[in-house]
């Protein structure tokens, strides 16, 4: 990289313009680095309860429901507009994570007329939305008392 232009970008210069300067990937094909997050789980107790919840009071559509070994399903939820879904599964001896905060959050264009939204459809706000430097954010409770953060983009 010329120093002239070194001067007048951050350290992350190199990272966002390697492809550029002949050290990233080229093609697709040669692109072999994690792309992305595919499905987020998040640990219910009881599916029937927890398909309900997300799908009627949050607005998420079924992608997949079918059998998945004794006594549990595969759900997987689409998000209208987000390539991340979520899998309402919890895996044997992994109970413990059912309850409490989730280390996950939800992104929305309004958070404050979100929030009304989620009020309107009797969804539990565990936060109120409130503005910080970064942006503005509130929380919500799934029935299973998972907490999760949505916030501005």
């Amino acid at each position: 990289m010329p120093d002239s232009i070194n001067q007048n970008y951050s350290n992350i210069y190199p990272i966002a313009f390697a492809e550029v300067a002949g050290y990233g990937p080229r093609n697709q094909e040669e692109n072999e680095m994690i792309r992305g997050v595919k499905i987020v789980s998040i640990p219910v107790s009881d599916q029937d309860v927890a398909l309900k919840f997300y799908t009627e009071k949050l607005g998420f559509k079924v992608a997949t429901d079918q059998p998945m070994g004794p006594g549990q399903r595969w759900i997987e939820l689409s998000i209208p507009g987000s390539a991340t879904s979520l899998a309402l599964f919890t895996p044997p001896g992994h109970e413990s994570r059912i309850g409490g905060f989730q280390p996950m959050t939800f992104w929305c264009d309004d958070v404050f007329a979100t929030a009304a939204m989620l009020k309107n459809n009797d969804v539990e706000l565990e936060e109120e939305p409130r503005k910080e430097v970064w942006g503005t954010m509130a929380k919500f409770k799934d029935p299973d008392g998972n907490v999760f953060v949505f916030s501005s983009r």
